[in-house]
C-alpha cells in the first residue's frame, strides 16, 4: 500500500511538470558541490606527523572540493567548474603543491540523443578535446526514495569500470621512497610497491539519486542514462551533490559543442597523461613527483 501511495505521488509530480518540459525551448541549470575525501592513514610517509598531513589536506582542498554548474536542455548538458575568486596569497586551482595545476579541465558537452561525449582539456600546458561516446551504464532500480531540497528522487546503483585517468592511479606514494625507511633498517631487500603501483579495482560501485519531476536524461560529469535528473551521485571516494536547480532561466544560455583543442580519444589522452607520469616519476627518482594531481574531471 505504501509502495502504491509513493508511486502515484511520483507519477502526479511527473505529470506536473511535463507541460514545462515540453516546450520546445525549455532549458535548466542545476549547481553541484563535489567532494571527496582521502585516506590519509596510508598516505605520505609511514613517519609523517598529524599535523603534516593536516596541512597537506589543506593544499589538496582546492582540487578535492569543487562547485559545477550543469546546463542543460532537453538532448544536450554542458557542465563546468564554477568560477571562484582565488583566496588572498593563493593561487586557485593550483592544486596541491602547484601539481594540479597541470590538469585544467574545461567544459564537458552531453548528447544523449548523439551518444556524444566532449570533454576540453588542458595538460601541462597543451589543449586537448576529448572526443569519445557516452558510455552507457546499467542502472538497477532500488525502489529506495529520499527527499532531496523540494524534489522527491529514487535510487539507482550501478558498477562502472574505473577510469584510467582516476584520482586513486595518481595519487602521491611516500615522498622519499619505501627504500628509505628499509636502508635504516638495514635491510635493503624488503622494499613494498609504491601507493601508485598498487592494484586498483577494475569496477567500482556508483549510487544515484534522479528525480523524475525534472525528466531529462542528463547528470553530473559523465553520468546520464535516468528517467530524471541526477541530484547526487557517488562512486569511490567521491560525492557530487546538487544543491540548487533553475529552471527555465530569464537568460537562456547557448548549448554548444566545444571545439578548442587537439582531437583525441578518451583512451589516446590516457596514453599521453601516462607517458607524461612516467616521465615525472622518472624525473623526481621513482618518488611519484611532488604531488597527485587530479588528471580530468575525475566526476
Amino acid at each position: 500500500m505504501k509502495t502504491y501511495k509513493k508511486l502515484s505521488i511520483i507519477c502526479i509530480l511527473f505529470f506536473s511538470v511535463a507541460a514545462t518540459y515540453a516546450q520546445q525551448d525549455f532549458q535548466g541549470k542545476a549547481y553541484y558541490a563535489s567532494k571527496t575525501t582521502v585516506d590519509m592513514d596510508n598516505f605520505g610517509r609511514p613517519d609523517m606527523s598529524p599535523d603534516r598531513k593536516k596541512q597537506i589536506m589543506e593544499r589538496m582542498k582546492s582540487f578535492l572540493e569543487k562547485t559545477y554548474i550543469l546546463t542543460f536542455n532537453k538532448t544536450e548538458s554542458i557542465y563546468k567548474e564554477e568560477e571562484q575568486l582565488a583566496a588572498p596569497g593563493g593561487s586557485q586551482g593550483r592544486g596541491f603543491g602547484g601539481f594540479g595545476a597541470s590538469f585544467v579541465a574545461g567544459e564537458q558537452y552531453k548528447n544523449v540523443q548523439s551518444n556524444a561525449l566532449l570533454q576540453e582539456q588542458e595538460f601541462f600546458g597543451k589543449q586537448f578535446l576529448i572526443k569519445d561516446s557516452l558510455a552507457p551504464l546499467k542502472w538497477k532500480m532500488t525502489g529506495e526514495t529520499k527527499q532531496i531540497g523540494q524534489y522527491m528522487a529514487m535510487k539507482a546503483t550501478a558498477m562502472k569500470p574505473v577510469d584510467k585517468l582516476s584520482f586513486s592511479s595518481f595519487r602521491p606514494g611516500p615522498r622519499g621512497g619505501d627504500k628509505e625507511t628499509a636502508d635504516k633498517k638495514g635491510d635493503s631487500t624488503k622494499v613494498d610497491k609504491p601507493v601508485e603501483e598498487k592494484e586498483v579495482p577494475k569496477e567500482i560501485e556508483v549510487t544515484a539519486w534522479y528525480t523524475m519531476q525534472i525528466p531529462v536524461n542528463q547528470g553530473p560529469g559523465e553520468y546520464w542514462g535516468l528517467p530524471g535528473l541526477i541530484l547526487e551521485v557517488s562512486a569511490d571516494r567521491t560525492t557530487v551533490l546538487c544543491t540548487k536547480i533553475v529552471l527555465n532561466p530569464t537568460e537562456k544560455e547557448s548549448i554548444n559543442a566545444p571545439s578548442k583543442g587537439k582531437e583525441v580519444t578518451k583512451d589516446e589522452y590516457a596514453e599521453i597523461v601516462t607517458k607524461k607520469m612516467e616521465e615525472m616519476r622518472e624525473m623526481y627518482g621513482g618518488r611519484g613527483g611532488r604531488g597527485g594531481g587530479r588528471p580530468g574531471r575525475g566526476r
